[in-house]
Parts: C-alpha cells; sequence; structure tokens
C-alpha cells in the first residue's frame, strides 16, 4: 500500500498558540515518530531515528526500549498490513504528549467509528528525546474485542502501569 493511502499525521492540524515552543517541539518530535512507525510501519527510520536511547514502555504487553516496541509493532503489521492511526486530538503540557486516536486494522475501516480502536497514547520526553509511553486501548467492535482478548494477555515488561 502506497504513503498516500495511509493517514497523514499534518502537525498544522493541531497546532495550539498556547503552547510553549518546546511543547510545539515535543509535539512535533512525538507526530514523526508515530506518523513513521504507525502509519508508515517505516521500522528502519523509525530505529535509526529513535533507538538506542532509554525507553520506558508501561504498557505491559509490550517489550521495553525501542527496539522492544518496534518488534512488537512489526508483528501487528504482518498479521495485519492496513494497521494505521487516524489521530484526532493532540494534547500537551510541559514535558507530555498525548495523542487520541482511531485506530484500524484494515483500510476500508478507516473513518468508520463502528471499527477498530480508541487509543489514547501518552509520551513523556527528556531532553527532546522520547524516554516514557502509556496508553489506554478501547475496542469499538467484536473484532477488536476478540483480538483484545487474544492479544493482552502477554508480559513484555515488569514497569508500573501508572
Amino acid at each position: 500500500m502506497s504513503n498516500e493511502q495511509r493517514p497523514i499525521i499534518d502537525i498544522n492540524n493541531y497546532l495550539q498558540n498556547n503552547w510553549t515552543p518546546q511543547e510545539t517541539e515535543n509535539v512535533k518530535v512525538v507526530v514523526d515518530f508515530f506518523q513513521h512507525l504507525m502509519n508508515e510501519h517505516d521500522f528502519d527510520y523509525t530505529l535509526k531515528k529513535y533507538g538506542g536511547g532509554s525507553y520506558t514502555q508501561h504498557n505491559r504487553a509490550i517489550p521495553n526500549e525501542m527496539e522492544g516496541l518496534v518488534g512488537y509493532v512489526k508483528t501487528m503489521t504482518k498479521r495485519f498490513p492496513e494497521y494505521s492511526f487516524d489521530v484526532k486530538k493532540i494534547f500537551t503540557d510541559g514535558d507530555y504528549v498525548i495523542l487520541h486516536s482511531h485506530t484500524t486494522m484494515k483500510a476500508k475501516h478507516r473513518g468508520n467509528e463502528k471499527k477498530g480502536f480508541i487509543i489514547t497514547d501518552t509520551f513523556k520526553l527528556k531532553d527532546g528525546q522520547l524516554s516514557e509511553h502509556w496508553d489506554a486501548i478501547q475496542p469499538i467492535d467484536i473484532f477488536s474485542r476478540f483480538l483484545m482478548l487474544l492479544t493482552g494477555g502477554e508480559i513484555g515488561n515488569n514497569n508500573p502501569t501508572f
């Protein structure tokens, strides 16, 4: 599938006048990371640009560090190559950036709010670098609920969830 068919996170649609310059830069980092990993599935770019540092994963199903996250998403995209995020809202406060998204596993379900997942991703940045991640996932339809049952039981790290 070409990148033109994948959701594009256009940061200009989300910029707020009340964000500080550092908050704006933090949002730019998260949007670039998220676009390349979750929508374009560009694993080499993601690891080259965001790997190598300390990255604490608080989603217990995903292994720690950037390499663990990329490996998890690689597995997901093998089963669901059209997996993507349509970011609906972006919030920032200091070192935190929150994305509120509609996630679908198939391209034909994009925009259908009765399919997929509602996901809130919270990132903490330290010195402009991704350092921590939390998420909250709400399955919308029966398929998504079933998928959560199948994939939700593995423990990939021992980090606290809060």
